[in-house]
């Protein structure tokens, strides 16, 4: 069985940290925290897990705390979390299969990221990350602000999650970070200018994130995954800013970088339905249900693209083409995946009048 150390970068999380740690603290070998400024009983409580706490002066950079934090460690492999991670009962017991049969030729693990859940618990956005690594092959985080952990060699995807909960409330915290670098002079490497113009537009800053959207795309040097999400958030912004066909023109751009993605068949379907055209907009609608799931990649997943949004859009569409029971079913559908929706519920009242002793319903 090989031997983990947790290590872990924190600051005033009080709140999280006990969650996180007992779902972890048992599988891990060792608890290395980094405390980067802490006014709370954080490090009160990593104490009482048996953790063992470094201070780290706090210097707007995460790859440098992060890398502190691995320096510490003592055990044959890292494993790394943040506060408001946590392993479910299921997740620990995968894990614990892990220790035990990872194989030896193995430097790195990724494991699957939840991010958020629908009303019933689903998992609905996800991406991959690399979690779990061979402490002897000095892997390093790069990037003060969304820094990755660059790995290399022969790696593993683990059928173990990591699930994300939240309890702080966001702040401009990477924002002030991305500018105070822009103002030294900085030149942004790819990466930065996506992440930037993300946290740009986050903030609701769309202009400005349209920019580096745009100088990201432009240099032709980005991940595709990032050019797909850069098209589609590019649109957003710019429909945000009330140019409609500059947001057409933004998220079919995504189609120079990969085939056609659900999230983009969604986006062309509500173009279509915006201009009357039910027809095609059916074809799309359709076309991101059929589409069969991306090979595995560290890209995020949202799962609603491929299915209760094509349902429900189907829906509409078919209700207005005049194919009521159509409708209806692809309501009844929707509503299998997402059964509290107030729009699905409200459909099917409107269905239930509307096909009398025709109406089905697809209720278990």
């Amino acid at each position: 069985m090989i031997e983990i150390s947790l290590c872990m970068i924190v600051r005033n999380e009080e709140h999280s940290l006990p969650r996180c740690l007992s779902s972890i603290g048992s599988l891990a070998d060792e608890l290395i925290l980094v405390d980067t400024g802490s006014t709370d009983r954080t490090k009160e409580i990593a104490a009482s897990f048996g953790a063992v706490i470094y201070d780290f002066t706090w210097i707007d950079d995460f790859a440098a705390a992060r890398n502190f934090a691995f320096s510490k460690a003592t055990r044959e492999y890292i494993f790394w979390l943040d506060a408001d991670d946590y392993l479910t009962e299921e997740d620990q017991e995968r894990f614990k299969l892990l220790k035990q049969s990872l194989p030896g030729n193995v430097d790195s693990v990724n494991m699957q990221y939840n991010l958020a859940f629908d009303g019933e618990g689903k998992v609905v956005t996800s991406l991959r990350r690399n979690r779990l690594v061979r402490r002897s092959c000095g892997f390093r985080w790069i990037g003060p602000v969304h820094e990755y952990l660059e790995v290399y060699g022969p790696s593993l995807s683990s059928d173990v999650c990591v699930t994300h909960h939240k309890d702080k409330e966001y702040t401009d915290r990477n924002l002030r970070i991305y500018r105070k670098r822009a103002e030294a002079g900085e030149r942004f490497s790819p990466r930065d200018q996506f992440y930037y113009a993300n946290e740009l537009r986050d903030h609701g800053l769309h202009a400005e994130a349209c920019e580096y959207y745009e100088q990201f795309l432009g240099g032709g040097q980005g991940w595709v995954e990032d050019n797909i999400q850069a098209c589609l958030r590019l649109a957003e912004c710019r429909e945000a800013m009330g140019d409609p066909e500059a947001a057409y023109t933004a998220f079919t751009r995504t189609l120079q970088y990969d085939a056609p993605r659900a999230e983009f068949c969604c986006r062309m379907g509500a173009w279509l339905v915006e201009k009357g055209q039910l027809q095609p907009a059916v074809y799309w609608y359709e076309l991101a249900l059929k589409l069969p799931a991306p090979n595995e990649s560290m890209g995020m997943k949202n799962e609603a693209f491929s299915t209760w949004i094509p349902n429900l859009q189907l829906a509409l569409c078919y209700d207005r083409l005049g194919q009521h029971e159509r409708a209806n079913w692809h309501n009844e559908t929707a509503l299998l995946q997402q059964p509290g929706h107030p729009s699905m519920l409200y459909n099917r009242k409107y269905f239930q009048k509307l096909l009398g002793a025709r109406y089905v319903s697809l209720q278990p």
